[in-house]
């Protein structure tokens, strides 16, 4: 049994697995909520022809199957693809570049719906004080902090928590593209559940901290 268990917790086969499942979710955390609240937010405060349109079509995307954004990415990157000079298929890239699609919309959809909440009063507060827009824009990012953050919480966990579209980008490779959701998924169908509930209890620890940092921040603020 003691051998077992010393297999079961063996740092070089999980501690590989546990570092490319952060590299690849807080990269592309990163860059999808960069790209989602920079654009997010002036989509929510200014009026243009076709802004309802877009909003539709984000909630759309909101609901994407994780499986066909990682089919399209795999259309995308593949060989014959338009991207397939680059040769990011079965590449952390490739994954990084399939989560980053998938979370995006999240981020801007709920950053808009924050700023339209909370945002235009603001706005028209600091142009009253005469503040340029570069001012108003990271007032009102300042302003709304605890909810972008929270906003950013939920892409992570959802990035974290992806399995269908990395598995087919990324190809679950031992020692290179393989993450936490796929590897359990992969020991779970071979039947080794012990490995695969000590990755899963590593994943809900690395949640359980990320909340942890939100209430850090939030601090006596509710939402």
């Amino acid at each position: 049994m003691e051998q077992e268990f010393l297999k079961v917790i063996d740092l070089k086969e999980i501690l590989p697995v546990v570092l490319m499942s952060l590299y690849v979710s807080l990269s592309s955390t990163l860059i999808a909520s960069t790209l989602g609240m920079f654009i997010g937010i002036p989509c929510a405060l200014l009026e243009f022809k076709f802004k309802k349109i877009i909003i539709q079509i984000n909630h759309t995307l909101m609901s994407v199957p994780p499986v066909l954004m990682g089919l399209l990415v795999y259309l995308l990157l593949s060989r014959k693809g338009p991207l397939g000079e680059f040769q990011l298929l079965f590449t952390p890239t490739a994954m990084i570049i399939a989560q980053t699609l998938l979370i995006f919309p999240i981020v801007f959809g709920l950053s808009i719906s924050i700023i339209i909440k909370n945002g235009k009063d603001i706005r028209n507060t600091c142009m009253t004080l005469g503040a340029n827009n570069t001012q108003t824009f990271f007032i009102i990012i300042k302003e709304n902090k605890i909810q972008l953050l929270a906003v950013i919480t939920a892409a992570f966990g959802r990035a974290i928590s992806e399995v269908g579209a990395v598995m087919i980008v990324g190809g679950n490779i031992k020692g290179f593209t393989r993450v936490m959701t796929t590897y359990i998924a992969l020991e779970t169908g071979k039947g080794d559940f012990n490995e695969a509930l000590v990755i899963g209890g590593i994943l809900l620890a690395i949640s359980f901290i990320i909340n942890g940092i939100l209430h850090f921040f939030q601090g006596s603020e509710d939402f």
